[in-house]
């Protein structure tokens, strides 16, 4: 690609971030513009009474190959820690289970936790096995899939009220963020083919070992940073304008927004950037009476389906172009609609477990995370409660909260009962992921657009993947791929790194 073409990314997420890198490694001058004051989107940190806190619990599989990649290329690979093999260990109020895979191939490497899960009677787990070998022989992407509910596929396949809670809700609901029953079977299929059925490593859980902000809007800001891309925090893009000259004008805010040399969080404070009386320009923008311009010839928008569908131009290019198969268009993002995530986290004055983390089966928790190192705490032990599909959680107050899972973690771990809580706090994520429910699919528009350089990434966008970390990065290099398709003028210099941009898949 060509130095002279110019690629506004809009969104500092996962996905805007791949696609600034992947643009930018191919020879594109790039801007990346966010509203504010960090980049990481969704994954972000913020500190509370010296502790470094994760806005939620966020964990990545052996099979999210996209992602891994991008931790490579931020040299952030030893800032996670990755499960040797799969094992998770399952807690009731009576007991404990545990699923660890063997060293077989997929899917038999599975086999073994199944036939010990004494959650479920033999029977259970022999229908279990039925269903499993049912959804291998799914293609997700089959016509009509989509419009199934998971559990009427499971309860059709001998999966009980039982079975179902204390089995499949543990993976469907943690990676869909919808009641179990209730999600798109075509996704359900996706996850359950690719990281418990596929390869042997699929399963093996990541986490971070290092705060979210540090893990990717430090890192990412810092590789783009030495890439030489242009970040821009607090830049909140009012207007996305189809140019005369074939590019675009991305219009920003009154808040004027300025680029930031350095790949640390900005002090909001600091006083706004000088703007020259009556306009003009400064770099690549164009100050005009309502705000600055930036002129590009590409845009992405890695931005939620909301204000995706509020910037778009143009929209009525989409509607006349509908029956040529460019997807839905902006009217029909907005149905996607959110799904919260509730994260109640709580400080004890000394250990209570020594599990890394946990599943929870019978009790309100669903998975908990020891996020005591991580975390900066000295002394005592700072557990985290991830709470998926939290519908009826999501506006509860704090002390509400605090009556029912302060219980339900001494039911698990009954060293807390002897522990003092030095600190209760929650966390909500009220548009954690859009709701993956049946006819999602219908929904989720592709990178490319009908307006030739504006393109699309988030992990709401058709990726084939769930609206997870990795569907976030595969969504940034499958925007990257598209502009260079269309962009491109020449293959790039021999020395510049291509894999992040040809190897995006859906």
């Amino acid at each position: 690609m060509n130095a002279d073409r110019h690629v506004v990314v809009v969104g500092g997420g996962l996905a805007g971030i791949t696609a600034a890198i992947a643009l930018r490694e191919v020879g594109a001058r790039v801007t990346l513009l966010e509203a504010r004051p960090r980049l990481g989107g969704a994954t972000c940190s913020f500190t509370r009474d010296g502790l470094v806190i994760d806005n939620g619990q966020h964990v990545f599989l052996g099979c999210c190959q996209a992602y891994r990649e991008l931790l490579a290329r931020l040299d952030m690979t030893g800032a996670v820690s990755v499960q040797d093999r799969f094992d998770v260990t399952v807690l009731s109020p009576g007991g404990r289970a545990r699923l660890r895979r063997t060293g077989l191939p997929g899917p038999v490497h599975m086999g073994q936790a199944l036939a010990g899960y004494s959650f479920l009677t033999l029977g259970e787990r022999l229908r279990v096995t039925r269903a499993a070998l049912a959804m291998m022989r799914l293609d997700p992407r089959r016509p009509g899939l989509d419009s199934e509910r998971l559990g009427d596929w499971l309860a059709a396949r001998g999966q009980g009220e039982r079975a179902r809670r204390v089995l499949w809700d543990l993976f469907t609901v943690s990676a869909l963020n919808v009641a179990g029953d209730d999600a798109s079977m075509a996704l359900a299929a996706t996850v359950v083919k690719t990281a418990l059925l596929g390869a042997k490593d699929a399963a093996d859980i990541g986490v971070p070992t290092v705060p979210l902000g540090d893990l990717h809007g430090q890192a990412g800001a810092k590789l783009l940073d030495q890439l030489g891309a242009e970040v821009r925090m607090g830049a909140k893009v009012a207007a996305v304008q189809a140019a005369g000259d074939g590019g675009f004008l991305v219009r920003l805010t009154d808040r004027a927004a300025r680029p930031h040399s350095t790949p640390f969080i900005p002090n909001e404070n600091q006083a706004p950037a000088h703007r020259p009386p009556g306009g003009g320009r400064v770099g690549n923008s164009e100050t005009q009476a309502d705000g600055p311009v930036i002129h590009a010839d590409a845009v992405v928008l890695a931005v939620p389906p909301d204000a995706a569908a509020r910037l778009v131009p143009a929209r009525l290019a989409w509607a006349a172009s509908a029956a040529s198969g460019t997807g839905p268009g902006p009217d029909r993002w907005r149905e996607l609609g959110a799904s919260p995530i509730v994260n109640v986290h709580v400080i004890y004055d000394r250990r209570v477990t020594r599990l890394p983390f946990a599943a929870a089966v019978d009790s309100p928790v669903q998975w908990v995370f020891d996020r005591t190192r991580s975390s900066g705490l000295a002394a005592g032990q700072y557990l985290a409660v991830s709470l998926s599909a939290a519908d009826d959680l999501v506006d509860v107050p704090a002390a509400k909260l605090r009556e029912r899972f302060v219980p339900a973690l001494e039911d698990l771990f009954p060293a807390a009962r002897d522990a003092r809580i030095t600190d209760f706090f929650v966390t909500r994520e009220r548009r954690a992921t859009f709701r993956q429910v049946p006819g999602c699919a219908a929904l989720r528009p592709g990178a490319a657009t009908p307006l030739p350089g504006l393109v699309l990434a988030g992990a709401w966008t058709d990726t084939g993947w769930p609206d997870t970390m990795e569907g976030a990065v595969r969504s940034g290099l499958n925007a990257a791929r598209e502009l260079r398709r269309a962009l491109a003028a020449g293959p790039p210099p021999a020395e510049r790194r291509e894999d992040l941009v040809t190897g995006a898949k859906a």
